[in-house]
């Protein structure tokens, strides 16, 4: 690393996706604030995760992300932080079952307040305001007074958050997600789904299992594994003062560690090698996420990864293709060929929701679940191919039995995204999609373990 990093030193460099503060002084008092407020993570689970991704990276263990596109103040609710963790919990269950690998779990979740813009400006009926950024710097109700980048958002957002993560650690620990309540995770409207009888036929083997384990003296009071899980939070890097404010000395390692989150992700729109995002986050030791577009070259990725993993460490570096269907063998091969001829050390992800997003004939802002579908069926192809492990999934979705993304086993239609479209910025797949999804990857995962059991029998 650089003598010259600093938590600050992104400062000295071009920044995007910064909203403007017409008050400077109040957004420094908030910084201030910030500064002075417990951490959120700690350093050490930060590192256990990193030695979780590890293991992804070598085709030991697979990454579920997953979570709200933006979290909302407004639907902050102890029912809805439930419900994302319960889902997440469903389809690890789902692809630990059929993929036999162990599931690393990080929700978009306690800290995704913060959204990128594809423009600074909105308009309506002749009307331009600032555009919405996420409810920790402006509203989402279309005023000039709702869209004035307000400092204090940004305390709101960390108290959201650290009620977020409290809850959470009583879910993980406190035996919500013991494997016994595998039938319990069902929700109403997922036990009504053309998928409830594969999930219940998988519950019960499961359930089986189990008793066959306590019968040879392997219980959950012996092995806290079975009613424990550790999960992780993250969210993008985009909001830099708020993740400097947060950024604290390690008093174990003198590193510093953003503790706003386990894991930060540098969204498309910032990987500008020689652009703040990246100036934070290479100085940082938390795990890192980076986005990688069908635009990016190859040569350009190999050196941003010389920048955030100068010392190739296993599980410092997920990146997260998002190529849109149709895309993914032309723009993830050549990448994933030239990381892998140059021996880097990356988990490699896949984002199937953000190249699939179009705006219907209705009016809405939705994707397509068969190009999502599309999307990951390609991605494991493309490292079938090139001989290298596909390491995860970046998800979109919600717990809530929301109608945004048209398509899936209940067949979502143009016509039905009105009836529940709740999102605060882009569309989410609901319970139901997610659970056909998580069936999908573990069978591509079952095929994947298939065919290395081949390989080593031949041997």
């Amino acid at each position: 690393m650089a003598q010259s990093w600093s938590p600050k030193s992104w400062r000295e460099k071009p920044v995007k996706q910064l909203p403007e503060y017409p008050d400077q002084n109040a957004l420094k008092a908030a910084e201030d604030e910030l500064a002075s407020l417990p951490p959120l993570v700690f350093a050490g689970e930060a590192r256990n995760l990193q030695k979780e991704l590890a293991e992804v990276s070598f085709g030991r263990a697979f990454l579920l992300q997953g979570g709200d596109c933006a979290e909302s103040f407004s639907e902050f609710s102890a029912n809805k932080i439930r419900d994302t963790f319960r889902v997440i919990l469903q389809m690890a269950a789902v692809m630990t079952y059929g993929g036999s690998l162990p599931i690393v779990k990080v929700g978009r979740i306690a800290g995704q307040f913060a959204k990128p813009r594809s423009s600074d400006t909105e308009t309506k009926d002749g009307i331009t305001l600032p555009s919405y950024r996420g409810d920790n710097i402006n509203s989402i109700e279309f005023t000039e007074e709702a869209r004035i980048p307000n400092p204090q958002r940004l305390i709101k957002g960390y108290h959201n958050a650290a009620a977020t993560l409290n809850l959470l650690r009583a879910f993980s620990k406190g035996g919500y997600a013991d494997l016994k309540r595998v039938h319990d995770w069902n929700m109403e409207f997922v036990s009504n789904s053309p998928l409830a009888h594969r999930y219940e036929d998988m519950s019960q083997r499961i359930a089986d299992a189990l008793r066959f384990m306590e019968a040879c003296g392997i219980t959950a009071e012996n092995v806290p594994e079975l009613r424990e899980t550790d999960f992780y939070t993250s969210h993008e890097a985009l909001h830099l003062p708020y993740e400097e404010a947060m950024t604290r000395v390690d008093s174990l390692t003198g590193d510093y560690y953003d503790t706003s989150a386990h894991l930060l992700w540098i969204g498309a729109r910032t990987t500008q090698e020689d652009h703040a995002q990246i100036e934070f986050v290479r100085g940082i030791k938390n795990p890192l996420g980076m986005k990688c577009s069908p635009d990016m070259e190859s040569d350009e990725l190999l050196r941003l990864l010389d920048i955030l993993n100068p010392e190739n460490t296993p599980g410092r570096v997920t990146l997260i293709a998002r190529m849109g269907a149709g895309k993914v063998k032309e723009n993830l091969t050549p990448l994933v060929q030239a990381v892998k001829k140059e021996g880097r050390n990356v988990v490699w992800s896949c984002d199937p929701m953000h190249g699939n997003t179009y705006k219907s004939s209705s009016g809405y802002k939705t994707r397509n679940f068969d190009d999502v579908l599309s999307e990951v069926k390609d991605f494991f192809a493309v490292h079938k191919a090139e001989g290298t492990h596909p390491g995860g999934v970046h998800f979109e979705m919600t717990g809530e039995d929301v109608t945004e993304c048209v398509g899936g086993a209940y067949q979502i239609g143009d016509e039905d995204l009105s009836s529940r479209y709740h999102t605060a910025c882009d569309p989410r797949l609901n319970a139901n999609q997610v659970l056909e999804l998580a069936f999908l990857i573990a069978d591509e995962l079952n095929a994947v373990r298939n065919a290395s059991d081949t390989v080593a029998k031949k041997s």
